[in-house]
């Protein structure tokens, strides 16, 4: 029970936190041009590559969030994603009054974003995510052979028993 919870839990978040990026993406995908008009208006150098790798991580990003693809890998890239987002885009001390505290608000809901996908990339996605099927499905796979030359060791109690009849498990699984 605890188990179905926690990774409930997990996709839950992993679906939330993919949905604070994934429409912006979708959004400036739709129009990378402009996106990069808005970089070059404030001075982001190679305004159009910016772009281009701003849209590939907000929109690939949250969709290998959401199905748990390199979790690690995904948590780190989005964590700097954000946080580099939060310091270009949202440079409150060059303004004054509501401007200012709405742009501080914006940068530290960005870095709060950064938090998420770091505890992403330590806790994994849980059993309900891609890695948790390929996870279940290379423990099923049966273990190698011994190695020739070397005999497999046997429990205490099949030593001196009786053989069952049929195939034993390991012979039935070959």
């Amino acid at each position: 029970m605890i188990d179905r919870a926690q990774n409930g839990t997990l996709l839950a978040a992993r679906l939330l936190l993919a949905a604070a990026l994934l429409p912006t993406g979708i959004a400036r995908a739709l129009n990378v041009s402009g996106f990069a008009l808005t970089l070059a208006g404030g001075g982001v150098p190679f305004p159009n590559a910016v772009a281009t790798g701003a849209v590939v991580v907000q929109v690939f990003g949250p969709l290998a969030l959401i199905l748990g693809v390199l979790p690690r890998l995904t948590g780190l890239a989005l964590a700097a994603f954000a946080t580099l987002t939060a310091f270009v885009l949202h440079t409150f001390w060059h303004y004054v009054g509501p401007a200012a505290i709405a742009e501080r608000t914006l940068l530290l809901a960005d870095l709060g974003l950064a938090g998420g996908f770091l505890m992403y990339a330590l806790t994994g996605p849980g059993a309900w995510s891609w890695q948790g099927w390929r996870a279940g499905a290379v423990a099923d796979v049966p273990k190698a052979k011994p190695a020739a030359g070397k005999a497999p060791i046997k429990a205490p109690a099949a030593r001196g028993g009786k053989r069952s009849a049929g195939r034993s498990p390991a012979r039935a699984a070959a």
